[in-house]
């Protein structure tokens, strides 16, 4: 197995979420960042080793053919826009992800500055999210969240690409932001946002079966297998906000081997499941991103395939 981007680091405190639109003639740019990233990463993070600062790069299905002569990886494709009756979880611009990751956010803005500063014209920022860890562990609807977080082989299962020999090591990553509205969400009582979620807020234990409403949050995203066997993905999702801009939200990010369970999981959420209808967090949860990124092994980011050449390797002015 070749050794992967640091996607199992562990949950930090800070993350910054760095969406990249390429224009047009800046894929060599682009391209010829990628090897250079894990010396960006030791230069910024090297002096502050207490930081833990990380990152990784996904790469959006457009972009590939964009970007790389050669294969693709399998189920690399545009992010699958779901449009339910009542709610929607959009598809938006996307080609270059960058997740950060340290202790305090200022190692993650110096780095995504610089990696920004050497891409220049070749590229646009979709969208950035700066992301904090709230209490212990909680969302800002009050939840603890990635409990369920596989850890050990089981991460390494659920997340690592093993059926697909020539990109074994990576991952898919999905990306979404969501925004509460928070005011709505207060002036419900405990009990009816516990069978929202699926849990109870003090002490975080799922809802027996019994109690637990189909539609809640963890009924519908609880994909298993004919066999029963729960399939996992790893979760690093953080809360943001702006107190000026009045948004509060939560930016989910998850990891995976197969993108195709996390679409289960939005399809249920936004479609449903019978005899649930759509998932009761979003009666106050919006998503207004969506991404869909493959996050190669290093030896991949350290050797890319060459540019294609009608993009000709121009930089965009």
């Amino acid at each position: 197995m070749p050794e992967q981007q640091n996607v199992l680091a562990p949950l930090t405190e800070s993350a910054l979420f760095l969406t990249l639109t390429i224009r047009p003639g800046g894929e060599t740019t682009t391209r010829e960042l990628l090897p250079e990233l894990a010396g960006m990463i030791r230069s910024v993070g090297f002096p502050l080793p207490d930081e833990a600062l990380t990152c990784v790069v996904g790469i959006g299905s457009e972009a590939w053919d964009r970007l790389f002569t050669g294969p693709r990886p399998e189920r690399l494709h545009p992010f699958r826009e779901v449009i339910g009756p009542r709610h929607r979880a959009p598809a938006t611009p996307g080609d270059l992800f960058l997740h950060l990751r340290a202790k305090r956010l200022y190692p993650c803005f110096e780095l995504a500055r610089r990696v920004v500063g050497c891409l220049g014209d070749a590229v646009s920022v979709a969208d950035e999210v700066a992301g904090f860890r709230y209490f212990d562990r909680r969302d800002l609807l009050g939840f603890v969240d990635g409990t369920e977080n596989p850890t050990g082989d089981a991460a390494d299962a659920a997340i690592l690409v093993r059926d697909d020999p020539r990109f074994s090591g990576g991952s898919y990553l999905v990306v979404q932001k969501y925004v509460h509205d928070l005011d709505r969400w207060s002036a419900m009582p405990v009990e009816e946002r516990e069978l929202a979620v699926g849990r109870r807020m003090l002490d975080d234990i799922e809802l027996p079966d019994e109690v637990k409403p189909a539609d809640s949050h963890v009924a519908l995203t609880t994909i298993e297998d004919g066999d029963g066997t729960e399939r996992k993905i790893l979760r690093d999702n953080m809360p943001f906000g702006s107190i000026a801009h009045g948004e509060y939200g939560t930016y989910f990010a998850g990891y995976t081997a197969d993108p195709g369970v996390i679409e289960e999981m939005l399809s249920r959420m936004f479609l449903g499941d019978p005899p649930a209808r759509s998932d009761r967090i979003l009666e106050v949860s919006t998503a207004v991103t969506g991404g869909l990124f493959f996050v190669p092994a290093l030896d991949f980011l350290a050797n890319p395939p060459p540019c294609p050449a009608n993009n000709g390797g121009a930089r965009h002015d």
